[in-house]
Order: structure tokens, then C-alpha cells, then sequence
């Protein structure tokens, strides 16, 4: 018991040090190990829950836009790969190459799919004849393989999970609009389901997907003031119909190519809410994405009738995703354990509680505690996990916004990006030799061109030049 109790309690503070406070949050709600394979994880029952959640969640989303799921081969061969030059260059340094088949060396490399670009598009070029084929709406659930050189649970690692999304479009305009829908599906999503605030906006040609024509993206803020990319949405144009020979018979029985776009969200959203959201006691999860919604603690359970208490007041809350908590264990335990796994709101109910027909309900989220009526308990529930949901998203807001500056010349940029952790919106000349000495000279790159244009002055905070975009600027994950 001591040693389960330690567990619990041994946190580091995120405030002495973020980096071992997340793992020590990521090992100890046990969300995910480390294997024998290095950079590359166990995701355990616990961080698969809120994956299958996101999943569920997004395609859900996906298919009321039309999108159908497909899946494509993992292997993707060498010269299938190199027909698209700018998107080989983007990926070559993380392929991971399969050279033998058992004992056999084979005629042709094979990579492990770092995307599917390329496997969608040689799909397309034998499957679209016609426009009466468009638009080809698809996308898939599956793994990637990347070979990153440094690694972090879920945030970072050599393979993970996610969507990509893959279409096809008769018209650059059709493409163009799917993208920027799957942009605000996936901002939606965030913001109404995990809780994220995020800004969307466009990413320069320098941190654009490679073969891509434009990028579109959905950065939010972590509690340490860095940046992460939560979701991208590409439009290739007709460049890779090109590469790839994807064309079709036109209406008017012209051959033409046909304009596609990818996008895609990942297991990194794990890591999101775990930086956004958790706290010195562990995990905080929105009710919206939380596998266990509510946790009943009887007190004093060895006591007549307080565990069938429970369990009836399980029946009654079965609406919600539900469960009590009968293990031997203390109640102090207990309250830590499902501090430490981010249970939205803690049910306690014992002796007095039963003789005065009345129930605690304790927020994970702010861990004040109301006493209520069992009469209206699945009111109360029900409203207390609103309220804890649209306050999280409000509370990280906020936090976004204090932690958002502002700078109109370079020395007042260097010393916000140096000494205030956070977004810097600043003025952009639009050249490429600026965006390499920002990161130069700060660590910061270019997150995006915001939608939401602000005019902040007339000249590029690097160099002095006439702007032509405001943008924000941060250190990223």
C-alpha cells in the first residue's frame, strides 16, 4: 500500500521542471510505456481509451462530410516514392527502409510509409477515368513510421497512430474548400472536445508540407508557454495528378488532372491534453474525451449497504460513462488514483452521506467540492460536467492569451521570444532569409500566418522591409 501510495504522489512539479514532470504524468497515469524498440511506444489501456475516443469522435466528424474510410499498403516502393521530388527531399532523412524479404534481398527498397501520398495517388491514377468518378473523399486509420533522432511519448515518436486524410477534386476550387473544411473540423474538434484553444491560419512555403502547395494549420498554446501543431490540412493542387498521371474525361471530354488534398491528426493529441490541461496531481481530462467520465467512492464500503449504494448509483448514471471504484483500497488511495488518471468528477458516497440521502461531488478540475441531493443526482452530474468542460476550455483560453505578445522590432522580439515563454505575434516581410535568422537567432520558427490578419506595423520585425504578414512566431514541440 505504501508503495502504490508513493506512486501516486511522486510527481515532479511541472513548475521545477515540465519535461519530467510530463513523463512522470504520461508513466504514472499509465497512458504509455517504453519498449525495446527505441523511439517506440506501448500504448497502454489507459492512453488507447482516449485514442479510441478521439477516433471515434473525428470519424464521426469525417463521415458527416462525406469522407469514407479506405486502407492502403504499408510498403510503399522506392521508384513509386521518388516520382514526387519535392515530397522524396521532405521525408528522406526519416524513411525506414525494408531491403530484404526473409533471407532474400529484394530487387526494389521498400519504405515503411511516412505518409501515403504517393500509394494514394498510384491508386487514383487506375481507379479515375471520368468526373463522374469526383470527388474521391477517403481517408484512413493506421501507423507511420518516421525515424526522428529524438523522441517523447506521444509527442514524438518513431511510429505512431493517426487519420490521413486523401481526396480528389475536379477543381482547384472544390480542393481548396475541402481543405480549409477539414481545417475547421479538426479546430472544432479541439475546441469543443478536447478543450484546446487554437489558431488557424496558414503555414509559410518553409514550414509547408513538402509537395504541397499550401498548408494550412491549427496551433495551440502547451502550459509551458511552447507551441504544438494539432492538425494540418494540405492542398497539393494538381502536382502530385502531375507526377503521378492522375487524370480524368472532363464533361467536355478534355483530359484534365484532378486537385487533391491530405490531411491528418495524430496520437500527439494525447500529448496536448496532457500539457494543456494536466496539473501537479497528474491528468485532467475533459468529459467530452475522458474514457471514465464519473468514478463512485464508497466510504466505508465494508459497511452494510454502501457498495450496493454504489453500484445503484452506477445503474442510475449509466447515461454517462460510469464506474465505481470497489477495490480494497483506501479512500485516500483511491482520490489520488483517479486524481493521477484525470477522472472528470469523483462521486463519494458513505454512511452519513446515505442517512442524509446525499452524495459529494468533487471536480477534478478545481477539486471543489458540493454536496447535493440524491434526488437530483443525474441533474447534477450532468450539469457539474458542462461546467467542468466549458470552463477548461475557458481556463486555457485565457492562459493562451496572457501568454500571447506582441513585437514591432527586433530587439523587443528577442527579448519577449528569450524571456517570455509563449506566442509572439510579429510583423513578416515575407522572405525566407528572415524566417532562418528568426530560428537563428531565437529557436523559434514561424507556427502561422493567422486568417485573423492584425495590422501591428508597417515593417518586418527582422529586417525593416515592408510587411507582408503578421505572424506567430514560437519554440514548438
Amino acid at each position: 500500500m505504501a508503495k502504490d501510495k508513493k506512486m501516486v504522489e511522486s510527481i515532479t512539479s511541472m513548475d521545477v521542471d515540465f519535461a519530467q514532470w510530463y513523463t512522470d504524468v504520461v508513466k504514472k497515469a499509465e497512458l504509455c510505456d517504453y519498449t525495446s524498440v527505441k523511439g517506440c511506444m506501448v500504448i497502454k489501456p489507459a492512453g488507447y481509451a482516449i485514442w479510441e475516443n478521439i477516433q471515434h469522435e473525428l470519424d464521426r466528424r469525417f463521415k458527416e462530410t462525406g469522407v469514407q474510410n479506405v486502407y492502403m499498403p504499408m510498403f510503399i516502393p522506392e521508384s513509386l516514392l521518388e516520382k514526387e521530388k519535392d515530397h522524396v527531399e521532405g521525408f528522406a532523412p526519416e524513411v525506414a527502409w525494408v531491403t530484404h524479404g526473409g533471407l532474400d534481398p529484394l530487387q526494389e527498397r521498400l519504405c515503411v510509409r511516412p505518409t501515403s501520398e504517393t500509394l494514394f495517388c498510384d491508386f487514383y491514377a487506375n481507379d479515375i477515368h471520368s468526373y463522374r468518378d469526383l470527388p474521391r473523399v477517403y481517408n484512413q486509420w493506421c501507423s507511420v513510421v518516421r525515424w526522428e533522432k529524438t523522441t517523447r511519448p506521444f509527442l514524438r515518436s518513431r511510429e505512431f497512430l493517426w487519420q490521413e486524410g486523401h481526396t480528389a477534386h475536379a477543381t482547384a476550387e472544390e480542393a481548396e474548400k475541402r481543405t480549409i473544411q477539414m481545417l475547421n473540423v479538426y479546430a472544432d474538434f479541439c475546441e469543443q472536445v478536447l478543450a484546446i484553444p487554437v489558431v488557424k491560419g496558414q503555414k509559410t512555403d518553409k514550414e509547408k508540407f513538402a509537395g504541397a502547395e499550401a498548408t494550412y494549420t491549427i496551433e495551440s498554446l502547451m502550459h509551458d508557454g511552447k507551441a504544438l501543431q494539432s492538425g494540418t490540412s494540405h492542398n497539393f493542387g494538381d502536382g502530385f495528378a502531375k507526377a503521378f498521371g492522375v487524370q480524368f474525361a472532363d464533361k467536355d471530354n478534355t483530359l484534365k488532372y484532378v486537385h487533391q488534398t491530405s490531411w491528418g491528426m495524430t496520437t500527439r493529441m494525447i500529448g496536448a491534453i496532457i500539457m494543456v490541461h494536466g496539473d501537479d496531481n497528474g491528468l485532467v481530462l475533459p468529459p467530452r474525451i475522458a474514457p471514465t467520465q464519473v468514478i463512485i467512492i464508497p466510504i466505508q464500503q465494508q459497511k452494510e449497504g454502501i457498495l450496493d449504494k454504489a453500484y445503484e448509483l452506477r445503474d442510475r448514471l449509466s447515461n454517462f460513462k460510469v464506474k465505481v471504484d470497489d477495490s480494497d483500497k483506501s479512500p485516500g488511495w483511491k482520490f489520488s488514483e483517479c486524481e493521477m488518471r484525470g477522472i472528470p468528477l469523483r462521486v463519494e458516497i458513505g454512511p452519513k452521506d446515505m442517512a442524509n440521502n446525499q452524495a459529494v461531488l468533487v471536480r477534478r478540475d478545481t477539486h471543489e467540492k458540493t454536496v447535493v441531493s440524491l434526488d437530483n443526482l443525474e441533474e447534477e452530474v450532468s450539469r457539474m460536467l458542462d461546467t467542468i468542460q466549458a470552463d477548461m476550455l475557458e481556463r486555457a483560453r485565457a492562459h493562451r492569451e496572457a501568454h500571447t505578445y506582441s513585437a514591432v522590432d527586433w530587439d523587443e522580439f528577442v527579448e519577449t521570444i528569450n524571456n517570455k515563454p509563449g506566442f509572439v505575434k510579429a510583423m513578416w516581410c515575407g522572405d525566407r532569409a528572415c524566417e532562418d535568422k528568426i530560428k537563428e537567432a531565437t529557436g523559434a520558427t514561424s507556427r502561422c500566418m493567422p486568417f485573423e490578419q492584425e495590422h501591428l506595423s508597417d515593417t518586418c520585425v527582422c529586417c525593416g522591409k515592408p510587411a507582408k504578414k503578421m505572424v506567430y512566431w514560437g519554440r514548438a514541440y
